[in-house]
């Protein structure tokens, strides 16, 4: 399995918002980064990923699920860009913020120090564990 980093701002499709799409989860749509695209063709049925909420709150709030690989991203007509469909799995119950992450020593290689505008992003499983287990969860469990 591996592991990704979503972010969005919470004022245009919030943590609530995921979550109440339920087990269909939703199209990771409108990502216009050939980066952040190419990372979503790489991405599994299956694969785990943080939820951020960028610009306000700047926090990890839940953990979601890729449940439909990569296909034509539906709010362009443009065939370059495609998207996963997610689902959420779990509320982070200590939101973990940046200022957390920065401030952990052994984060400081993560993605989201290093780039930090890249709307998804990997994330390396050390960085996974570490990061459930301050916000409250036993990445074993997940």
């Amino acid at each position: 399995m591996n592991y990704w980093l979503f972010k969005s701002e919470p004022n245009k499709w919030s943590w609530d918002q995921q979550k109440a799409k339920g087990e269909e989860g939703e199209e990771w749509d409108g990502v216009r980064n050939y980066q952040a695209r190419n990372f979503m063709r790489t991405m599994k049925v299956g694969d785990r990923g943080f939820f951020y909420h960028s610009n306000i709150g700047k926090e990890v709030v839940g953990i979601v699920e890729v449940c439909a690989p990569a296909h034509p991203d539906s709010t362009t007509d443009d065939p370059r860009w495609e998207c996963v469909d997610i689902k959420a799995v779990c509320d982070v119950p200590k939101p973990v913020t940046l200022a957390d992450v920065k401030a952990e020593e052994r984060l400081s290689d993560m993605a989201l120090v290093t780039s930090m505008r890249l709307s998804v992003q990997p994330v390396k499983p050390e960085e996974w564990d570490l990061v459930c287990r301050m916000g409250g969860l036993d990445p074993e469990k997940l």
